[in-house]
C-alpha cells in the first residue's frame, strides 16, 4: 500500500490511535512509589524504605531492560550480512592458500 493511499483511507488516524493506545498501556503499568517519613525515622531509613519499594515494584528493572533494546534485523539484512561473511571467509581462505596471509591460531 502506497503512502498516499494509506493517508487517503484514513490510515494516519489509525496509526495515531495505535500509538496513543500503546502509550496509555505503558503509562497504566507504571507505578508511583510514595513513602512518608515517620516521626522518629531517620533520612537514611526513609531512603532505604523507598529504594526497597522501587525495587519491589519492578519499575527500574523494566526501564533498564528497555535502555539498550535494539530493533530486530529484517530478514533481508540478516541474509545480506551472512553472504558478506561467507564472501570474506572465502577471500581469507584464498589468501591463506596463496601464502599472502598467515593462518591465525584459534582461541583455544
Amino acid at each position: 500500500m502506497s503512502r498516499r493511499s494509506f493517508l487517503a483511507k484514513g490510515g494516519i488516524g489509525i496509526a495515531i490511535a495505535l500509538v496513543q493506545t500503546a502509550l496509555m498501556c505503558y503509562i497504566a503499568n507504571m507505578k508511583n512509589i510514595q513513602v512518608e517519613k515517620n516521626a522518629s525515622e531517620t533520612n537514611v531509613n526513609l531512603l532505604r524504605r523507598f529504594t526497597k519499594r522501587v525495587q519491589g515494584s519492578g519499575v527500574l528493572s523494566k526501564v533498564r531492560s528497555l535502555r539498550y533494546a535494539t530493533r530486530k534485523q529484517s530478514p533481508y539484512n540478516v541474509k545480506k550480512k551472512a553472504l558478506k561473511n561467507l564472501r570474506r571467509k572465502e577471500e581469507i581462505a584464498e589468501l591463506i592458500k596463496q601464502g599472502k596471509m598467515s593462518e591465525k591460531p584459534g582461541r583455544r
